[in-house]
């Protein structure tokens, strides 16, 4: 292995600098500074004001900072407005419904699994497992799942931004995404995706979890068949809506979209 010279590790430097100084200029905001300007960064920093004003800039552009009414003063940007609000909605559902989930494989064996909304589907987030069981059936907490996982098709049938779901349906194959539609229209009647039985004869049942604004999470089992039968999880299907209601009550959110015998949102 060849090691970099001089003018490589003046670069690496100059990039850990770089990320260092955004890092200290966002720690300026708070609820007693929710604006500032390149000069009162630059005395609070003890920076160079030509210096700050090219990184306000790139801030700017890159959507991390944003321009007020008043010209030269700065407000965090969409970005970071939008990592917020989704980092303390992350941590207040899976804090809300991790009780939830274990009094669910407690009364079941089954696993519960979280899962949140990421790029471009549900990504695992929280995982309660039975280990009183030999065999754990589980799922790794970081894991996208795909857009035909009982998950995924829950969130695009109750996704605010259709249009969102539309694109991502549109990377299936036609005769899969003919298919995954009426699974969808199914899910929007039932207010529950499932039981589906996987390839690798994994059974998932999956429900919706509201926050004041929309889904905002899914909660599901997973089991095999035999834990978890396609044609006999009434029980396990009413469990799983129960506490999804709770936490979306908890959540905020409007209980309205789960009913016993349908779906009519």
């Amino acid at each position: 292995m060849t090691s970099g010279g001089p003018e490589a590790g003046a670069a690496s430097n100059g990039e850990i600098q770089a990320v260092s100084r955004t890092a200290q200029i966002l720690t300026l905001f708070g609820p007693e500074t929710p604006e500032i300007t390149v000069a009162e960064a630059a005395e609070r920093l003890g920076l160079n004001r030509t210096t700050l004003h090219r990184y306000f800039a790139s801030l700017e552009g890159a959507g991390l900072l944003e321009r007020t009414e008043r010209g030269s003063v700065f407000a965090p940007g969409r970005i970071l407005l939008q990592l917020g609000a989704f980092a303390i909605g992350r941590r207040k559902v899976i804090q809300l419904a991790t009780p939830h989930m274990r009094a669910l494989t407690r009364a079941t064996g089954l696993t519960v699994v979280l899962s949140l909304w990421g790029p471009s589907g549900p990504v695992v987030s929280h995982v309660e497992d039975d280990e009183s069981h030999g065999t754990i059936v589980t799922v790794r907490v970081g894991v996208q799942l795909p857009l035909t996982a009982a998950q995924a098709l829950v969130f695009l049938a109750f996704l605010p931004d259709q249009l969102t779901a539309d694109r991502l349906l549109g990377t299936l194959p036609a005769d899969q995404r003919m298919h995954v539609r009426e699974q969808i229209a199914a899910i929007r009647e039932r207010g529950l995706g499932g039981p589906v039985l996987n390839a690798r004869g994994i059974s998932v049942i999956a429900a919706p979890v509201f926050d004041k604004s929309s889904i905002c999470a899914t909660l599901a089992f997973v089991g095999t068949a035999h834990l978890l039968p396609v044609d006999a999880s009434a029980r396990e299907m009413a469990m799983l809506g129960e506490a999804a209601a709770r936490v979306t009550a908890e959540m905020g959110g409007e209980t309205t979209h789960f009913a016993t015998e349908g779906h009519h949102g």
